[in-house]
């Protein structure tokens, strides 16, 4: 077993489910000690008694739009584990949809969950992972983060911020031991897009869809300082970066991606009814 998280002690936000589970259950395989957060307190009991059996677990179910609530988040963490070592921001949220079709109070709560409490939490952080001389911030981005996305306007505004958030506090942080990154991926096969498939746009499914455990384990290597950035897939990551540099050429390639994802996207769809 690597033990480089033995005894660390890691903080999970969106902890109870898809990648936040993943991400829990690889952590405590490394032996780290767990702070699991997210809203719903029967799912976080759920995974906390899975894991209770491998390593130190607490839970706190709360909303990390809540200021005062992520200060009594770090403290709680604290004086259970004595350190706090590593953040993983993954909570996020996605209202799907145009930004013509949408309500503003909906694309203002995507802001909320998915830049400005990351940029709280990592700030308060901070002094916590100055205390243990070391540790890590890891944020969960997308590739919608990386290129405009047409039916995801905010998300991806939420995402790209989150990415230019992360390069800048990394830049800040250099040599001081404490690693800060982000994982990019595309789709991933968990309820957070699944349950919605038919709300999704189309153009998501034209890139290849990774597992929740491959999320987690390249959170766990960015964790670790191994890079500071992780696309997946990384033939994704570099499709973003054309289309990124040359609009005219995303513009161009939109049709035929749509058309590949659309297909893409029914057979996911017939593959979920005959599992069901």
């Amino acid at each position: 077993m690597n033990s480089d998280f033995n005894n660390k002690t890691v903080i999970i936000t969106g902890a109870s489910a898809g990648v936040g589970a993943a991400t829990a259950r690889t952590f405590a395989s490394l032996g780290a000690n767990l702070v699991l957060v997210a809203r719903g307190q029967e799912a976080l009991d759920k995974i906390t008694e899975e894991l209770a059996s491998i390593t130190s677990v607490i839970n706190i179910a709360m909303d990390i739009n809540d200021a005062s609530a992520n200060e009594s988040l770090l403290i709680k963490a604290a004086q259970a584990f004595g350190t706090v070592d590593v953040l993983i921001n993954n909570a996020g949220f996605h209202q799907r949809g145009e930004v013509a079709l949408n309500q503003a109070n909906d694309l203002a709560k995507m802001v909320d969950i998915n830049l400005r409490a990351p940029i709280q939490l990592s700030c308060l952080m901070l002094p916590y992972l100055q205390k243990a001389g070391g540790g890590a911030i890891v944020n969960v981005g997308s590739l919608a983060g990386r290129t405009p996305l047409q039916g995801a306007a905010t998300y991806a505004a939420t995402k790209a911020g989150l990415r230019a958030f992360t390069y800048s506090l990394a830049d800040e942080l250099q040599n001081t031991g404490i690693y800060v990154g982000l994982v990019s991926p595309g789709p991933i096969d968990t309820g957070f897009i699944m349950s919605e498939i038919d709300k999704v746009e189309d153009i998501v499914f034209s890139q290849p869809m990774s597992s929740a455990q491959q999320v987690a384990d390249a959170i766990v290597s960015v964790a670790r300082g191994e890079k500071t950035e992780i696309s997946l897939p990384k033939v994704s990551g570099w499709l973003t970066t054309v289309s990124y540099l040359f609009p005219k050429l995303r513009r161009a390639l939109r049709p035929a991606l749509y058309r590949k994802g659309r297909k893409m996207k029914e057979q996911y769809k017939q593959h979920n009814t005959k599992s069901s």
